[in-house]
């Protein structure tokens, strides 16, 4: 994502109240490009709160800009699929495999 849209994603997120922890944690998940995952606790890191990995599931649950912000695309460290808040864990793992993050062998996790 270039940086004139990063920041017009920001502005629209403060413009909804989000917090800056929120909005750190949503812009980082920007960063996170179709057919890859990143994990709670890597996406913490990337936002700067390295400790805050259960505070991740907490932001990307407000998440007002679905599915630009691509929250699907964060998974548990142990490589299962977590939750995923706008349509369960069958619509996100559908999502990951349209994107060639996951293959079908990965559904059981």
């Amino acid at each position: 994502m270039n940086k004139k849209r990063q920041k017009e994603i920001e502005k629209e997120l403060k413009s909804r109240g989000l917090t800056k922890f929120q909005i750190d944690v949503l812009l980082s998940l920007c960063n996170v490009k179709k057919g890859n995952t990143i994990t709670y606790k890597e996406l913490a890191k990337l936002a700067g709160y390295p400790n805050a990995y259960r505070a991740v599931g907490s932001a990307m649950r407000i998440n007002p800009m679905v599915p630009e912000i691509p929250c699907h695309r964060v998974i548990k460290s142990d490589g299962s699929a977590g939750n995923y808040s706008m349509g369960g864990t069958k619509k996100k793992l559908a999502m990951l495999m349209a994107e060639g993050a996951i293959s079908q062998n990965m559904i059981g996790r």
